[in-house]
Parts: structure tokens; C-alpha cells; sequence
């Protein structure tokens, strides 16, 4: 019989470095897709209000302590390091937990490196903190979420991790690269 060991979407891929430029996996939390039932949502945003939060605009999380709910489409968000206690009633829950690998890229040139794979304007006064988008990281899906000046978080299907870690290294490297040339 196998002996199946219980790994991290990016174990052995991450962390890796260029420069200032730090990729790093994002600790394991658990992860839901919370979708409100026809007419529920504002009963689903006063349930996560208890928890501190609440429901998050297109293209915006909110967040408290290690918690957060994070915009993922119409209708949809996910509610991240918490438990969804008390929105069994007025949505749909499903558990994304083992589905993403979440990494955090951070340091000066962060935008930059990420500018290079994401057709998205990432300046700070068109995405600032706590902006969400559902977007493509070169040929694949992800979610990215500015959780601060220089750091975002990306979400991709754990079948990809290795793929993003690949690329968004090289974008790292020559963004490193590009610095040392001025």
C-alpha cells in the first residue's frame, strides 16, 4: 500500500529569491468559496460582519487579522483563514482549501516583476491595498490581491503552481537584472 504524504501546493517549489524579490508561499489556511443564495447577500455580509468583516465589492477583500474574504467573480468571494460558521443557511460553501497554491511576491519591484506576466495597471492608485482581480498570470488563471505597498498575493490552481513559480521567478530575475543595468 502507498504511503501518501500530505504536502503544500508549493512544497519544495518556494521560496525563491532575486534580488530584494522574495516568492513565498503563503501559509495553509483554510480556504472557502462562499456564494450567496438568491437574495441572501446582504444577510451573507451582516454573518460575516460577526466575523469582523464583511462582503467585499468587485475587485475589493476585506480583511481582519488573519482572516479575510476576497472578491473572486459575481456573487462569489473567499473567505480565507475562517471558518464559514453561521452562512450554511444563506449560501453556497465549498471547500477551495487543497485547489489554490497561494504565494506572496514582496519587495521593491514586486509590481514590476508581476507587470512582466498580468495585464493589469498594478500602480498603487489603481490597484492600492485590498484590491482583488481575477486575472491571467501569463497562460493561466489567477486571483491577485494587493495585500500591501510591495506585496501581493497570488492564487493559482495548485495543478499550476509549479508553472507560476517558474515564471513569475524569471520575471523576478529580470527585473533584478534590468535594476542593475541603470
Amino acid at each position: 500500500m502507498p504511503n501518501l504524504i500530505e504536502t503544500t501546493p508549493c512544497d519544495g517549489l518556494l521560496p525563491v529569491s532575486a534580488g530584494e524579490l522574495l516568492l513565498s508561499e503563503c501559509a495553509p489556511a483554510r480556504v472557502t468559496s462562499v456564494a450567496p443564495f438568491r437574495g441572501k447577500t446582504r444577510a451573507v455580509g451582516a454573518a460575516l460582519k460577526a466575523m469582523g468583516l464583511g462582503w467585499p465589492g468587485p475587485g475589493r477583500s476585506v480583511a481582519t487579522g488573519d482572516a479575510a474574504i476576497v472578491w473572486t467573480g459575481q456573487d462569489q468571494a473567499f473567505l480565507i483563514g475562517a471558518a464559514p460558521e453561521g452562512l450554511e443557511a444563506i449560501a453556497a460553501l465549498t471547500d477551495q482549501s487543497d485547489a489554490w497554491a497561494r504565494m506572496r511576491l514582496s519587495g521593491p519591484g514586486a509590481g514590476a516583476a508581476l507587470a512582466r506576466l498580468v495585464a493589469l495597471d498594478l500602480r498603487a492608485g489603481a490597484f492600492p491595498k485590498g484590491a482583488v482581480a481575477r486575472a491571467g498570470l501569463n497562460h493561466m488563471m489567477m486571483v491577485l490581491l494587493r495585500e500591501a505597498g510591495d506585496v501581493f498575493q497570488i492564487m493559482v490552481f495548485r495543478s499550476m503552481a509549479g508553472t507560476a513559480v517558474h515564471e513569475l521567478h524569471q520575471a523576478m530575475k529580470a527585473v533584478v537584472a534590468r535594476a542593475a543595468l541603470r
